[in-house]
């Protein structure tokens, strides 16, 4: 379990990173979602103890990072923005190099191969890696981080300069990594974070503005959820029936399809599942509900919101 309390990072007048908490469970895929410039690569180093904090803690498997940061970074992989590769080795000899860095225990041609095994980087095993593209330099630094098997991986952008089938495969991989680790993994790409996370960290100007599961995130800002239905039947009928559900905050018909059928929007509140009550009401008022779908904003929606929110609170550098 990764656990982060009042964190905080200064560059002389500057804060980089403001008095954020959070904590990961073990087995857990966290999403740092945030724009260039929120914060999210400085806390990954904090986590990771490759940079102090100025002032709060994080605690990595009961240990302190600045107080034991040597069994902290022994339950740590990490891929930072930019890998760090030495360029002029071949991509067997750098992770032998790195294999013998970290003192991993484990039989070291076996798992040096099944790393690159799960990475895909097999057939370039012999190159140098200063002849191989920018998204196989990409895989290279991927696999050192997968060294020893470390139960926690952190992965500061890891499908920068991958071509869309790369991508695709190292979502995958990541998800199943997420099966026996615990994944933060860190993007400013929403579909990335949705496809692959179970919880989303938003951060803004060095603050959390959200910490939800993915598909509570819009309905989080907005206070309520939606529904948007496609229903034939009269109108009154159809608002008549919907409006005495418990838990419905308003009803709006957005318009007419045709043959009696028309587009309504309904607001709920959260923490509520109003679906089944729907269904038996419409169905009540012999009313036939011909499509049901989630009507809550899109993440990118509730990403631009949550980040415009807090710019506006910060305009003229007030933090």
């Amino acid at each position: 379990m990764v656990e982060v309390k009042n964190l905080t990072k200064r560059y002389g007048n500057v804060t980089v990173v403001d008095d954020i908490s959070f904590t990961v469970d073990s087995g857990e895929i966290l999403g740092f979602l945030g724009p260039n410039g929120a914060g999210k690569s400085t806390t990954m180093n904090m986590i990771t103890g490759y940079i102090s904090s100025s002032s709060g803690t994080v605690t990595v498997n009961g240990a302190e990072v600045l107080d034991n940061p040597k069994k902290v970074k022994g339950n740590i992989g990490y891929l930072p923005e930019i890998p760090p590769l030495y360029v002029d080795m071949t991509v067997r000899k750098y992770l032998e190099f790195m294999f013998d860095l970290k003192k991993v225990k484990l039989p070291k041609k076996e798992h040096i191969s099944e790393v690159m095994r799960l990475v895909k980087i097999s057939d370039v095993s012999e190159r140098i890696i200063k002849h191989l593209s920018k998204g196989y330099r990409q895989r290279v630094g991927f696999a050192q981080a997968l060294l020893g098997n470390p139960p926690i991986l952190i992965l500061d952008e890891p499908t920068v300069g991958l071509d869309p089938q790369q991508i695709i495969e190292m979502r995958s991989l990541i998800r199943n990594l997420g099966k026996k680790h615990t994944v933060i993994f860190s993007s400013h790409v929403l579909s990335e974070v949705s496809a692959i996370c179970d919880r989303i960290i938003v951060i803004s100007n060095g603050k959390i503005v959200a910490d939800e599961k993915a598909e509570n995130l819009s309905a989080s800002i907005s206070g309520e959820q939606k529904l948007r239905l496609d229903i034939e039947g009269s109108s009154s009928t159809v608002l008549d029936a919907l409006k005495v559900i418990p838990g419905v905050i308003k009803i709006r018909k957005q318009h007419d399809i045709g043959n009696k059928t028309a587009r309504y929007i309904v607001e709920y509140k959260n923490g509520v599942d109003v679906r089944r009550d729907v269904f038996k009401a419409i169905a009540g008022a012999d009313c036939v509900i011909l499509d049901m779908q989630n009507g809550n904003e899109t993440l990118e929606d509730s990403f631009l919101k949550l980040v415009s929110q807090d710019q506006r609170k910060n305009i003229g550098g007030v933090k």
